[in-house]
């Protein structure tokens, strides 16, 4: 059976990067027939937010590997404050499995290349999705040409969307930092949408989920969109064969729309290491962005 958290414990928890006390930091035994499985996500949204939307994920999860394993399996969850502490806990082990963007993928890949991709999110078979430069509703801003001497709201320094595969968009338009009157890595994509809401930079990116609430609000308007790869599920390094297949198995079945509805997508199906490499080619475009010196 998992053990719920209080939205406000949870909130606490991820603030302080912590995990519950009672979830396991990696794969353990409490008897000899049952498991214990940690489940990590960092924090792209309000703790309270990330803990509405996984909590029937992984209740699901659960009782799938309980039916398959033929054991009780607790699973549970583990919300790290910043992208760089969920990498690195994924390295080291320290965490079963994670839900995280591409480029926190291949990151943690580079530093520990025995990982294990699980699954990937899927959209009605679709594997990819956009991700957003946004603008005030009334910004006289229309095209990324635009940008030039503008103030820009990049997410996470590790963010798929939020930094990599903006910034490789803005140099395929000719832009690098060089180019921007300033600009700023902030941590969350709300965060981004919440400073160009309120004119303290003139646009920023965002995933399109975090777009679509503010769209809704009339406070922000599109103006690009660029593609990003579904996010993968990953096990650490070392991760039990027999276990690592009841985990694929039981997010291939997850399609309760019920359960999804907060990720906004259909399902996950079986993924490889190749289907990323659309992201580690925009990472490599990303590392010229910064790489012209303003004179």
């Amino acid at each position: 059976m998992i053990h719920h958290l209080t939205r406000r414990a949870a909130c606490a928890l991820a603030l302080c990067g912590f995990a519950a006390p009672l979830l396991a930091q990696s794969t353990k035994e409490r008897s000899s027939d049952s498991l214990s499985l940690s489940f990590g996500v960092y924090q792209t949204d309000k703790a309270t937010v990330m803990y509405k939307t996984f909590t029937p994920i992984l209740e699901s999860i659960q009782d799938s590997l309980s039916k398959e394993l033929g054991r009780p399996v607790e699973l549970g969850l583990t919300i790290f404050k910043s992208y760089d502490d969920g990498i690195q806990a994924l390295v080291e082990g320290k965490v079963d499995l994670v839900h995280f963007g591409p480029a926190s993928y291949i990151t943690a890949k580079e530093k520990n290349p025995s990982i294990q991709l699980v699954a990937m999110e899927h959209e009605k078979g679709e594997k990819r999705f956009k991700g957003v430069i946004v603008v005030q509703k009334d910004s006289p801003i229309q095209t990324i040409e635009d940008l030039r001497g503008k103030r820009f709201a990049f997410g996470d320094k590790n963010s798929t969307i939020g930094r990599y595969l903006v910034q490789a968009q803005l140099v395929d338009n000719g832009i690098y930092a060089k180019d921007l009157s300033s600009f700023k890595y902030m941590e969350r994509h709300d965060q981004v949408a919440g400073a160009v809401e309120l004119g303290d930079f003139e646009a920023g990116s965002v995933k399109s989920n975090t777009f679509k609430k503010y769209a809704e609000k009339g406070t922000l308007r599109k103006l690009a969109e660029f593609e990003n790869v579904t996010k993968p599920v990953v096990a650490r390094s070392g991760f039990d064969a027999v276990i690592l297949t009841a985990v694929q198995n039981a997010f291939y079945e997850l399609k309760d729309e019920a359960i999804l509805k907060d990720l906004k997508i259909s399902g996950f199906m079986p993924t490889s290491d190749s289907e990323y490499d659309f992201v580690r080619d925009g990472m490599k475009k990303a590392a010229r962005f910064e790489s012209m010196v303003r004179n």
